[in-house]
Parts: C-alpha cells; structure tokens; sequence
C-alpha cells in the first residue's frame, strides 16, 4: 500500500514542518475520529505523551480534532507507549493515541495509534484514515461534541501491570541497578517498578526539561549507561528510549546487549522451562548468528520487515509469542500485546534469577557476527531502487561474500536515509563491503 502520511510506525516528522503542525494533527484527529464512528457511536480515545515540549501543542490539536468529530477523550499525560496501549484494553476505549517521536530528537515528534486491544493497526485501518483526511470536515453539532477527562492515576496503573508480569514469588532485593530513562516517558514510572519489586536503583536520564529526550542517553546512546554501571559498581544496566518501548542491557562489565542477544536469551529461558518454542520472529536485521544458534535448539526463525508491528503480524499468523528486533523492540505476547521496554527488562530478570547467570554467561554461547550499519541521506524523491551503479556494485559485493554474509539495504521509514547493513563473519570484510556501497552516494548522512 503507497501512504502518503503513515511510515512504519505512525506519523513522524520535524516540529512545526508539514505534517508534524497543530493545523494537520487537528484534521488527523478529526478524520481518525470519522473512521471511529463508522462502526461506534460514541468512540473514547486514550492521548498519552512522551516529555518532548511540542507534546503540549500536540495534545491540544489532537483533543479538539477528537471533540469535533463527537469522540471522547482521556488525557494521560507523560507516559510510556506501551503503557498507552495497556490501558486502552484495560479502560475498554475504542482507541490509543500516543505523541512521540521515539528515540529521535527533541525537535521531531510524531503521533501513533493502537487498536481497542492495543496492538498496532493494518494497513488497512491507515489507509481509511488517509482517504477521510482527503474528504471535507464534518463538524458534530454543539450537542454532540465530544468531552475531555484526565486520567490521574495513569502512571501508577502501568507500575502495576509491569511489577504483574514479574513472578510474584521472586524479588530484586540484593540487586543494584542503573535505570536510564532517555529524559523519555517513563522518567517517573521505570526507577519505581524496578524500587517496588526490591532492587537498589540508580537512575540517570530522569530529568526531562522537554528539550533534552534521548540527548546523548538511553537506548540510542548507551555510553551514559555504561559508564554508570561502572561508576556505580552496579550489577545490571537498563537503557531504555524516549518513549519506552525498546530496550538494551549492559552487565557489571560494561558489556552491551542488543535487542537480537536478549531476544535469544528469552528463547533459551523458555526452553530451559520446558516450554516447547517453535519460533520466534525477528527481522530482516536480525542477525545471522542468531538465526543459527535457534536452528541448533530446533526452533525458526522468521524475518518480518523492519518495524515492530511487521513482527507482531508475524507473531500472532504463525501463533507464536516471542519475537523481536536488533534495536531492543521485543515482543513477548504472553505478557503485553505491543514491544514495551520495562517489560521485556523484567522478563530478562526474571531469567537471570532462575539461572543464576549474568548476562554473560547466560549468552556465552552465542557471538554475534560483526554488522555494520551506514546511512546515506536521500534526495527527496530521490529513486535509490532504479540505481544501475548501486545495482552492480551490490551483485558484486554479493559475489565476494558467498554464504559467509549478506547485504540488506532499505529506506528508513521514519527519516530520509537510505539504510546500507552488510554482516559477515569477517568484521573488516563487512565494514569494507558496507563502505564500497555507500560510497555510490554523495551525500552521507
């Protein structure tokens, strides 16, 4: 399906640049609020923000667009994405809206939506958005207007459910833990699980100004993390991004955890439980050490595209319940329905605890292979696909890895960059390899 606003996880764009502009995101709401009465009467909606200032502005465009289709709202305030979808199933509302950029800069914002179940929405469902954003307002009358309410106790609800998912008969107490928030949506929720299930916590990225969100912390800049960990002589490190939603892990070592490690060790548990695992899903990032070291265990892995909610329909049509991606994205659909950073921490956790095993250990048989990852600006509209150099540089490349590696090259779908990854078993031969295709493009990003 070709989508003029949607990308591969919602609306996404610059603050104050089309479509990211409080006139549009008034007609979106509206429209979306169209779509909703078309099969509800009287549909209610959940807003939830991650700490970015333009989320004001935002949230007030969002709840007039709703209240003039005749839709009701409750505002949540500051709140984790996967905590929005959580209590939009818990609540029985007709829909979930969240106001965040995810692990850009502050100076991005964007809106996502989840379904009654909170889960992510087809194609489909964004494709009739797009067509109603296309027809005229139709303003509901005075009377029907809808009515806007604050849901004061959002944040505890989630503390809640996340402690929930943890085994009731297991404790963090002798555990020290470093929490970084990303200055992001759960700088007031994520140190408090971690309190309330027994761990010493130490956090850094918990002071949102709305200008600093993901500003050289969180999961897309682990350094901050790593370096508390050792500062701190702490056990375990948690980064999580601004909206909470993806995770990465980094032991007393300093050793970092991606998303593709965390996703094999939930599978090992699992087994270690006796659970039968079949598959998991992962990317078509995913690495290829993983994809091996599953084969050796008897369990699949399937590649979806790249974006969480591509793994979620891979998931739910091959009935599994673990699946996940590289940049810490993890489903475990036994847990929650949607990828939720605190959730997946814990699960990992929990797995540390049965085993007696740091991370390390627990993963010691597992090397990933070495996997660079270069973007490359693009034009705007600029075709990458019809390239005949990048063709023939790619089939030649291709040639020189054999079986030993592969080639994945992509656009992003929430940024203007072309996406350049080469893996192979030899680190210089992929790092090489990715800097020959790249070079075909003059302007790196």
């Amino acid at each position: 399906m070709s989508r003029k606003y949607f990308g591969t996880d919602g609306i996404r764009g610059a603050v104050g640049q089309y479509p990211i502009t409080p006139d549009f995101v008034l007609r979106l709401a509206h429209a979306v609020g169209r779509v909703l009465k078309q099969s509800e009467a009287r549909p209610t909606v959940l807003i939830g923000k991650d700490t970015r200032i333009s989320g004001y502005m935002l949230e007030s465009a969002l709840e007039s667009g709703f209240n003039s289709a005749g839709v009701d709202v409750v505002l949540l305030g500051p709140l984790p994405t996967p905590g929005v979808a959580y209590l939009t199933r818990a609540q029985r509302a007709s829909l979930g809206v969240v106001i965040s950029a995810s692990h850009n800069p502050f100076a991005d914002n964007g809106i996502k939506f989840f379904s009654a179940q909170g889960t992510k929405l087809s194609d489909s469902w964004e494709a009739a958005v797009e067509a109603a954003l296309d027809e005229p307002p139709q303003w509901a009358d005075s009377a029907s207007l809808g009515k806007t309410r604050r849901l004061y106790d959002a944040a505890g609800r989630y503390i809640e459910f996340c402690k929930s998912t943890f085994p009731h008969h297991m404790t963090l107490k002798g555990m020290k833990v470093v929490i970084d928030s990303a200055h992001g949506a759960a700088y007031h929720i994520a140190p408090k699980v971690f309190h309330e299930l027994g761990a010493e916590v130490v956090s850094i990225g918990g002071t949102p100004n709305g200008l600093n969100i993901n500003h050289k912390v969180g999961a897309t800049h682990p350094e901050a993390l790593i370096q508390a960990v050792k500062d701190n002589r702490a056990d375990l490190g948690i980064a999580l991004d601004g909206d909470a939603d993806r995770l990465q892990m980094v032991d007393a070592n300093g050793r970092l955890y991606n998303g593709d490690e965390l996703l094999y060790l939930l599978t090992e548990d699992r087994i270690a439980q006796g659970e039968k695992i079949t598959g998991v899903v992962g990317t078509l990032m995913t690495n290829m050490a993983v994809q091996i070291a599953l084969k050796e265990r008897g369990v699949k892995l399937v590649r979806a595209k790249v974006g969480d909610r591509y793994v979620l329909e891979e998931l739910e049509k091959n009935q599994w319940q673990i699946g996940g991606e590289g940049s810490g994205h993890l489903l475990v659909l036994d847990k929650h329905t949607t990828g939720d950073g605190l959730v997946s921490a814990l699960q990992v956790l929990q797995a540390l605890k049965r085993s007696g095993k740091g991370l390390a250990q627990q993963l010691e048989g597992l090397t990933l292979f070495p996997q660079p990852l270069l973007n490359v600006r693009l034009q705007e509209g600029q075709d990458w696909k019809s390239n005949a150099k990048l063709g023939q540089v790619t089939r030649e490349v291709e040639a020189e890895l054999g079986d030993t590696g592969r080639i994945l090259i992509r656009a992003s779908g929430t940024e203007p960059l072309l996406r350049i990854m080469v893996e192979a078993q030899n680190a210089e031969l992929a790092q090489r390899c990715a800097e020959r295709i790249a070079a075909i493009f003059t302007l790196p990003a």
